[in-house]
């Protein structure tokens, strides 16, 4: 069940269905971005994905999603395929420039939801490809 949950909430990001992703969601869910600020509950999620929509045109390809028997928790590995498309607040200027990036997620679930997300990719590596 819980490579289910993981696989429509990427498939939801991959559509660029927001309402998707958060169905996927635990009311509390806790979202631990690899820079910034640990964000609490489903509105601040979802204004981050509003976010990421306007700044960024993402998709993830090559994935491969592990889970726990016990369905507790879970992990992909992903390259996300991406166009910087406005700039955004500390970061170099947007002009329409691709990227691909490997990255990875880690998921604690709780009732069939999504109660966390842990998200990491270089940094360093982004900003080298979009200057």
């Amino acid at each position: 069940m819980s490579r289910e949950v993981i696989q429509r909430y990427f498939a939801a990001f991959n559509a660029g269905d927001t309402a998707a992703m958060l169905a996927e969601l635990a009311d509390d869910v806790e979202h631990h971005v690899n820079e910034g600020v640990i964000r609490h509950g489903k509105p601040a999620f979802a204004e981050f994905c509003a976010h990421m929509s306007r700044c960024y045109r993402e998709e993830l390809t090559d994935m491969v999603i592990f889970a726990t028997e016990d369905g507790t928790r879970a992990a992909a590995e992903y390259v996300v395929d991406g166009t910087y498309l406005e700039t955004d607040a500390g970061l170099p200027e947007a002009k329409g420039q691709t990227y691909r990036l490997p990255a990875g997620s880690f998921f604690t679930l709780r009732g069939g939801k999504i109660a966390r997300v842990t998200t990491y990719y270089n940094l360093a590596d982004w900003l080298r490809q979009v200057q």
